[in-house]
């Protein structure tokens, strides 16, 4: 398999896709950030569920984008949230949330 397979979905999954590649390592954005990006700020429901969707969760990094109260939100990766946790701490956030 390619390391940059072929992403297909909706357009506007595709749209949230190619947008979470923008989102560099390190840092993070807010799905609320992530759905004014893409031009859509009244779709952060549907924002979040095309990360949910999201086919390669860490080529496409969905797990760089949080929730506006700074909670980590959903993880649809192998291993879920801890495995979100574990991502953002490799790449040197760290979302202690006690």
């Amino acid at each position: 398999m390619s390391p940059h397979p072929e992403l297909i979905g909706t357009k506007f999954q595709l749209l949230v896709w190619e947008a979470l590649k923008t989102i560099p390592r390190g840092e993070v954005r807010t799905y609320k950030e992530l759905a004014a990006m893409i031009g859509r700020p009244g779709s952060v429901r549907a924002v979040a569920n095309a990360c949910g969707k999201n086919p390669y969760p860490v080529i496409t990094p969905c797990h760089r984008v949080i929730r506006t109260d700074g909670g980590l939100g959903g993880y649809s990766g192998t291993g879920g949230i801890e495995t979100k946790r574990k991502l953002l701490l490799e790449e040197g956030i760290d979302m202690d949330l006690g």
